[in-house]
């Protein structure tokens, strides 16, 4: 199944967390958070809001930073995806 997002839609996919700090502590699995770093997989073509074109700022194949309760899961196969809105999307990681 492919995910074709609609208007300002991102569809994300989760990067995986690490185990280990940098300074080599293990990190217990119940302590971890699902991680707010994911990379884009589908950008929607934008929207109009207020009667002007709101591009997209990001681009398949980005690594972004997005809010920690935004989005929508949703599962396609064996991936675990998200779709949040461009707006819930907080920085690029370069």
């Amino acid at each position: 199944m492919k995910l074709v997002p609609l208007g300002d839609r991102v569809v994300l996919k989760q990067l995986v967390a690490e185990e280990t700090t940098q300074s080599g502590i293990v990190l217990p699995g119940q302590s971890k958070e699902k991680p707010q770093e994911a990379e884009v997989i589908a950008v929607g073509p934008g929207t109009l809001e207020d009667g002007k074109e709101v591009k997209m700022q990001v681009k398949t194949g980005d690594k972004v930073i997005y809010s920690k309760y935004a989005g929508t899961e949703v599962k396609n196969g064996d991936e675990e995806l998200i779709i949040v809105k461009q707006s819930d999307i907080l920085a690029i990681v370069e």
